[in-house]
């Protein structure tokens, strides 16, 4: 009996199935959709161990991290990749995993020198030009898909793997996936998708082509990804749900407000828009509307590029801008706004929302909202029936959105509760959640009558 089979008789010993979750970060503040997703999935019976690359930021803790049933696998940290030779980057982290691969290649080793075979081919073939020098990133997501394969080897009760986002964390999931003779698939979001750099090449059509299915937000995303492969791929569209019990109007909620309050909500990067927003919100007041405007997200790459807007065009007694914070408290924050607007637009290097959480959630809680045409937020918005959508970059088709809402309180009434009985229809987590399940017990049962 040669190792590789008797590793994989010992790996289907015990009947209680378990699902592999790798991530690049978690728990994340911004990702809270995912937390929410395994939390719901445990509590339906699917046993789930979470495998992150990196340790969460010091920050603030999610209920729901809380309520998970098992623990986080976290990796050994590495030091930055980025202006390090290989050699001497290796010469520092290769310590941290080296026993597991030793494991591996002495467990494994077909499998093993294989995989590493293919690393070595995708560091040249995936290089940003011929004369450039090989991609780096890949080994080091070899070496961390070789930890996590034998963490999982040696649990012996992981039938199943699954990536959030198809760049990094779902190439160290195909790595591990080919260590261990287990199936994977993937989750594909937003910019993971569209950004050329992120997947080079044909890498994103081999991720397809390799998992058993892959699963995606948006019908956008679908279309999409089904072209890559010509529509031969099993792709399935799941939006991410909410609990429209916890997320639920208020009586009275925003109306009390002397002073209408415009809410929006996201990281400060370009495709959120932010910048338009800043601008509407100049025309309002030069128009005379008297109102108070909050972003809430974490900082990112545009936080001073917005706080420099609002004191230049004179807002600074308008717009407040507030770090990141918890679910828990965003609900609150909702609950004390009279409009929610998010002006996302494809920004030129290709990168855009799917359809963001942020919208759904405010939807839910019968606020209404403004958005733009743009990926799959259409799939979510219906211009006029539970919201208002303007075209992606135009200040004053976002200022004259605005407008509406503000002279016209029967209309924001109308729309946010049609808004509500949208997502009601078709985010509630406990569809969306089950259809997620089914797609992963139907596919572990598929193996298990094979095998």
């Amino acid at each position: 009996m040669t190792p590789e089979k008797a590793t994989e008789q010992m790996n289907v010993k015990t009947d209680r199935s378990e699902i592999a979750y790798i991530m690049k970060e978690y728990p994340r503040l911004s990702e809270t959709f995912i937390m929410n997703e395994i939390s719901l999935l445990e509590k339906m019976g699917l046993p789930i161990r979470v495998f992150s690359v990196k340790k969460p930021s010091a920050g603030l803790k999610q209920h729901a991290t809380a309520s998970r049933r098992s623990a986080v696998v976290y990796l050994p940290s590495v030091t930055s990749l980025s202006g390090s030779s290989l050699l001497g980057w290796l010469w520092v982290n290769l310590p941290k995993f080296i026993k597991s691969h030793f494991s591996l290649f002495r467990n494994r080793p077909q499998s093993y020198l294989s995989t590493w075979l293919q690393v070595v081919k995708m560091t040249f073939r995936y290089r940003s030009g011929f004369f450039e020098k090989p991609k780096k990133a890949f080994i080091k997501e070899f070496l961390q898909a070789g930890y996590i394969a034998r963490e999982i080897l040696e649990s012996g009760r992981i039938r199943h793997l699954h990536g959030h986002f198809c760049h990094g964390s779902t190439t160290i999931t195909m790595f591990v996936s080919q260590l261990t003779n287990i199936p994977f698939s993937f989750t594909a979001h937003a910019k993971d998708i569209y950004l050329p750099k992120l997947n080079p090449g044909d890498l994103l059509k081999r991720k397809i082509e390799k998992a058993q299915f892959v699963v995606t937000c948006t019908g956008a995303n679908q279309d999409y990804l089904s072209k890559l492969c010509e529509g031969n791929r099993p792709i399935h569209t799941i939006y991410h749900g909410l609990d429209p019990h916890v997320f639920k109007a208020i009586e009275g909620s925003g109306l009390s407000q002397a002073i209408p309050i415009i809410l929006s909500v996201g990281r400060f990067v370009e495709k959120k828009g932010f910048v338009y927003l800043v601008k509407a919100c100049k025309t309002l007041k030069d128009k005379g509307y008297d109102f108070q405007c909050r972003i809430v997200g974490e900082p990112d790459e545009q936080t001073e590029v917005i706080k420099k807007m609002i004191k230049d065009l004179g807002l600074k007694e308008n717009m407040l801008i507030t770090d990141g914070v918890t679910q828990e408290t965003l609900r609150k924050i909702y609950r004390e706004c009279t409009i929610f607007v998010l002006p996302c637009q494809i920004v030129n290097n290709g990168d855009r929302d799917g359809i963001p959480n942020v919208l759904v959630e405010a939807m839910a809680m019968e606020i209404p909202v403004i958005s733009t045409s743009i990926s799959g937020i259409p799939e979510l918005i219906e211009d006029g029936v539970d919201g208002l959508l303007v075209p992606q970059k135009d200040v004053s088709a976002l200022a004259g959105a605005l407008e509406k809402y503000l002279q016209n309180a029967k209309l924001r009434v109308k729309l946010g509760q049609a808004g509500r009985a949208k997502v009601c229809t078709l985010f509630n987590s406990d569809k969306t959640n089950i259809a997620l399940k089914n797609l992963f017990v139907s596919h572990m049962e598929r193996r298990k009558m094979v095998s």
